[in-house]
């Protein structure tokens, strides 16, 4: 088989690289993405390492990188992304890159250092120029205050809010008052306030005001609103518990002259440097643009480049000097199938590195298990994403992706069957796949949409076969639609009464009995018949189709399973596991359940509608099959009762068949020297017995989940209709329409959330679990380890974060 159907037949390899060619010939294997490398040194700490040094500097430059992409970044300059992949660079361009982002790292910590300064010097000015302007004013307030003080102590101690243990200081006397003035976050005038007050006890009269427009901090980059303050205070004690009060709420202190005129002096003097400020640090701003776009062309080539240095070192690490130090040696594991191809890509790296002695690829023998490689495309990697997330393949084991492709998508049809809702779906996901390219080229960093965009063929084809099984079930966004002329007879011999469209749409309950109601010809040419949309039985009538079908499909499956298993052991030469597993579980699982399909067609054959009242009941006829207890009525062939009772012997003769047999000869043969434990044996081989027979019938019913899934989401989506639609196209005039199209909308967005997220959300974990617990348990060990072969397309794993 393909490697689709089986993993690839891989190999150990033993490569023999000079010295001067290990570098290039680990690029070229590195373009190649086909050989995984073992690490040869696993007692070496990561340190002492050949090539730890190569690695740090790759590192170092990759920091310096980050930092240059943030400062891009922080500038909103697009990075260009051209999709180029570069080839590694030599060695010894390696020195080159050091030397640009050394320079470019350089220059920008310069420019930045330079800008914050300058930044920090304007919001000096700044914050000056507002107190100037500002204190003005609380100069005009603070010097009638004094003149009151002078003749009337009262008002001083109203104003200046002094305690009456300092009367005797204020009283008559001329003070003369010391200031301070400052800038401090608007948000801590409240505190700082009172801080002042009860240290001082009421001794200072302060002022502020709000500057209109927030301040730039010079180091964040945030925009802070800031107040402007005055203390007026006495004495050179409070003047020092003032300032330290500013210094303990960060406030920033300023000269302030005393006289108008030196204020208008000092205002013109901050102005005249507030504009030489704002001209420097636009030439400042530029400069720092213009390197930051020069960068911006080349960022993303020059993380590929180091990325890529950096994983051939790391990987050069894992390998092993020869004794005479002029050879590296590499183990790998490779797919026999590209053999040729890593031997031209051997030979090419010899040829670039200007090496005369060829680099030799070996073949070894090993009794370790290789890694488990599925080779996949676009379409398929989806479906095998599924499967490994279950477990990765035994070595060579059938791999249960191909099969999932169609059964996948179908079982989830099964309980999506809506055309409606699966035509939105199939769009979405052919939306995905046309657009792969465009939405590829965008990167968009979002797991969600990953989730999605990863899983496109997925919803692609659950749409399609959404689309199919809505046709099966003639359910359209919960309506029917008639694409033949109904069977159904409107004449009811029963009431004497035919149905018309006044009648259906009065009081009357419509209940179809196919006895007496399909009787104008054959069966619906295609699907359900529309007809049963207007019926109170619709449940009723569909409740034993649907649940017939989920056996019969639930039974199908887990068949394919076990046939499966013998691919497995043929393969792998078990021929023990054939006569003691695969014969005994197809016979125990046909004699019942097999059998329990057979009556099922053969029932929908051979009984009319007119036969219903006497068509046997399956479920109650299985039961009494397994109680050799065959009720008359239930009975429908001659014969039956002897054949049930030889199929239900059968069975039981299967059980001891896959418990006893295959432990007993194994003993038997441990006579002959083979080592072998007997009770782990038959441990085993008790639990693998007791598991697949009760799982015959635990999955047989778990695959009802299609039934009762099919049956929810045809109801929500009615109830959705007939509480929703219904009601505003029952309402006439201009109201109505305006009304309806309100209730589009919401009917809408609820049938998209509900309908198809949330309950396509539940069908496929659904589906998930009938793939991963009743298929794969018949014949899928997944107890292998993946296949990582050493790449550039995935160089994420040798990036270092901020």
């Amino acid at each position: 088989m393909g490697s689709l159907f089986r993993s690839e037949e891989m190999t150990l390899c033993q490569l023999f690289l000079q010295s001067e060619a290990a570098y290039a010939c680990v690029s070229e294997l590195g373009e190649l993405g086909l050989v995984q490398f073992r690490d040869l040194n696993p007692d070496v700490n990561a340190f002492q390492r050949k090539f730890v040094n190569e690695v740090r500097r790759c590192d170092e430059m990759e920091r310096k990188l980050r930092f240059l992409e943030k400062e891009i970044k922080k500038d909103g300059i697009p990075m260009l992304d051209t999709g180029d992949n570069p080839d590694a660079p030599v060695p010894r361009e390696m020195i080159d890159l050091e030397a640009t982002f050394e320079k470019l790292e350089n220059e920008m910590k310069e420019v930045n250092g330079n800008t914050e300064a300058l930044k920090r010097n304007y919001l000096e000015l700044t914050e000056l120029k507002h107190i100037l302007r500002k204190t003005q004013t609380f100069f005009e307030e603070a010097e009638i205050h004094h003149v009151q003080a002078m003749h009337d102590p009262s008002l001083t101690e109203e104003n200046f809010g002094l305690l009456g243990e300092e009367q005797s200081h204020r009283a008559g006397q001329a003070l003369r008052l010391g200031f301070v003035a400052g800038v401090i976050v608007r948000e801590k005038i409240p505190a700082f306030e009172r801080m002042l007050w009860r240290v001082c006890r009421g001794n200072v009269f302060l002022r502020q005001a709000e500057i209109d427009t927030p301040l730039e901090d010079p180091v964040t980059g945030d925009q802070v609103n800031k107040s402007v303050f005055i203390i007026f205070f006495q004495g050179e004690q409070l003047k020092s518990r003032v300032k330290k009060i500013c210094e303990g709420f960060r406030a920033t202190l300023y000269p302030c002259p005393e006289t108008p005129a030196e204020r208008r002096e000092m205002a013109i003097g901050v102005m005249t440097r507030i504009e030489d400020l704002n001209t420097v640090l636009g030439q400042t701003q530029d400069h720092r643009h213009r390197v930051l776009v020069a960068a911006a062309r080349n960022i993303k080539i020059w993380f590929i480049k180091v990325r890529k240095i950096k994983a051939i070192y790391y990987t050069l690490n894992m390998l092993n000097l020869d004794v005479t130090q002029k050879c590296l040696i590499a183990e790998c594991w490779c797919p026999v199938q590209d053999l040729d191809r890593i031997q031209q890509a051997l030979r090419r790296g010899t040829e670039r590195s200007g090496s005369s002695v060829p680099s030799i690829l070996n073949r070894m023998k090993t009794k370790e298990v290789p890694p488990t490689y599925n080779r996949n495309n676009k379409f398929t990697q989806g479906f095998q994403n599924i499967i490994d997330a279950y477990g990765i393949s035994t070595y060579q084991e059938v791999n249960p992706a191909p099969w999932a492709i169609i059964s996948f998508p179908f079982l989830f049809a099964v309980m999506f069957g809506d055309f409606g809702h699966g035509f939105i779906m199939f769009l979405v996901g052919l939306y995905l796949v046309t657009r792969e390219k465009q939405l590829q080229a965008q990167k968009i960093n979002n797991e969600i949409f990953d989730m999605f965009f990863g899983g496109r063929y997925i919803i692609l084809l659950m749409g399609f076969f959404s689309m199919y099984t809505g046709l099966i079930y003639n359910d359209i966004f919960s309506k029917s639609v008639k694409l033949f002329d109904s069977s159904w007879d409107p004449h009811d011999p029963k009431t004497n009464l035919r149905y018309t469209a006044g009648t259906l749409n009065g009081s009357v309950s419509l209940t179809l009995d196919p006895n007496v109601s399909f009787i104008k010809g054959g069966p619906y040419p295609f699907g359900l018949d529309p007809v049963w949309a207007l019926s109170s039985n619709k449940i009723t009538a569909l409740n034993s189709f649907k649940m017939k079908l989920s056996v019969i499909f639930g039974v199908s499956q887990m068949a394919l399973g076990v046939m499966l298993s013998i691919v497995n052991h043929r393969f792998f030469n078990r021929k023990l596991d054939i006569y003691c597993g695969f014969i005994p579980q197809v016979i125990f699982l046909i004699s019942i359940f097999g059998y329990l399909v057979c009556e099922i067609f053969i029932k929908w054959i051979i009984f009319t509608v007119k036969d219903a009242p006497t068509a046997p009941n399956l479920l109650i006829g299985l039961i009494q099959m397994f109680l050799f207890q065959t009720e008359e009525k239930n009975i429908w062939y001659s014969g039956q009762r002897g054949f049930q009772a030889f199929l239900v012997v059968l069975a039981g003769i299967c059980v001891p068949w896959m418990w006893l047999i295959k432990p007993l000869y194994q003993r038997h043969q441990q006579k002959h020297g083979q080592e072998f434990d007997f009770g782990e044996a038959f441990t085993h081989q008790s639990i693998h017995t007791i598991e697949y027979c009760l799982g015959c019938v635990s999955h047989t019913a778990s695959y009802l989940r299609l039934w009762a899934l099919s049956l929810a989401h045809a109801q929500l989506s009615e109830v959705l209709w007939n509480m929703v639609m219904r009601i505003a196209l029952q309402i006439d005039g201009y109201g109505g329409a305006f009304l309806l199209a309100a209730v589009f909308s919401f009917w809408a967005c609820a049938t998209v959330v509900v309908l198809i997220l949330m309950e396509g959300l539940s069908a496929f974990l659904h589906t998930l679990r009938l793939h991963w617990v009743e298929f794969n348990s018949k014949f899928y060990d997944g107890q292998g380890y993946k296949f990582h072969p050493f790449s550039f397309d995935d160089l994420s794993e040798y990036s270092i974060e901020d």
